[in-house]
């Protein structure tokens, strides 16, 4: 499987020298926050992305600008008929410090290439990757189904649209998670496993969305992972209106700690 890797690997960087059609984007915000009876702030983020196509091959390059130029992500994907090679070059810098986050314990190497290949049989459709993962992916009647066989923790992902509800569910290695959303009057409502309740009011371009995150238990440390600490539940009103400018206002507050943020951001 190796041997495999590297020779596709080397096969789809030579394809690359030229690429037929680049594109980009970015998007760019600023946001302060009064932090309630804390010292307000004020932060900044701007990040840009460069996407290259030739043929079946594409290239992704993202970056964080806002703070001098710091490379967020490269990617790079290739299909060539039933195979796909994917390769991650990206080694992302990980917080590891036991600030109760939950963090990682060791920030290791997140680059990776994977090849995998996708055979349909009836609507099903069956692919295996670098890491010997077997993904078995298909609709039936209105239900699509994901189930990923890893060695000793299986993963399943289901969704459906159901009487004006979209339902999805997943369970990862005997852990289950699940969220439901819906419209009722105009008004757009979610509801997660987490008892985690959002609703959102309004017209495109002029929303209240008010959102009750529940309460979280402690986490106990593992052997990866730091001890994430508790949280009490907290509700959230954010106001969002499209500007002429072209950019969107954002007022949220936050009664977790009477904090109220003003963002206003633009997309390109």
């Amino acid at each position: 499987m190796k041997k495999l890797i590297a020779l596709f690997a080397v096969t789809t960087l030579a394809s690359t020298g030229a690429l037929a059609s680049v594109a980009l984007s970015g998007s760019a915000s600023v946001s302060y926050d009064d932090n309630g009876s804390a010292a307000s702030a004020t932060t900044y983020d701007a990040d840009l992305s460069v996407v290259g196509t030739a043929g079946g091959t594409t290239v992704t390059i993202s970056a964080d600008v806002d703070a001098g130029w710091s490379a967020s992500g490269a990617t790079l994907a290739s299909t060539i008929g039933p195979v796909t090679i994917s390769a991650d070059m990206h080694d992302e810098t990980n917080t590891t410090a036991d600030d109760g986050d939950g963090d990682i314990k060791t920030d290791g190497d997140d680059r990776s290439v994977t090849v995998s290949l996708d055979v349909p049989i009836g609507d099903a459709t069956i692919g295996l990757d670098n890491s010997g993962n077997v993904v078995v992916s298909g609709t039936f009647s209105g239900v699509t189904i994901t189930h990923t066989i890893k060695d000793g923790s299986d993963k399943i992902v289901a969704a459906a649209s159901i009487a004006g509800m979209d339902i999805s569910l997943t369970n990862d290695a005997g852990s289950t998670t699940w969220s439901i959303g819906t419209t009722v009057s105009g008004v757009d409502l979610t509801l997660d496993s987490e008892n985690d309740v959002t609703a959102a009011f309004g017209l495109a371009g002029n929303t209240l969305t008010v959102s009750h995150f529940g309460a979280r238990a402690a986490v106990a440390s593992t052997a990866t992972h730091h001890s994430t600490a508790s949280a009490a539940a907290y509700t959230t009103a954010a106001v969002s209106r499209d500007l002429t400018s072209g950019a969107t206002l954002t007022a949220t507050y936050k009664s977790s700690d009477d904090s109220l943020t003003l963002k206003a951001a633009v997309t390109f």
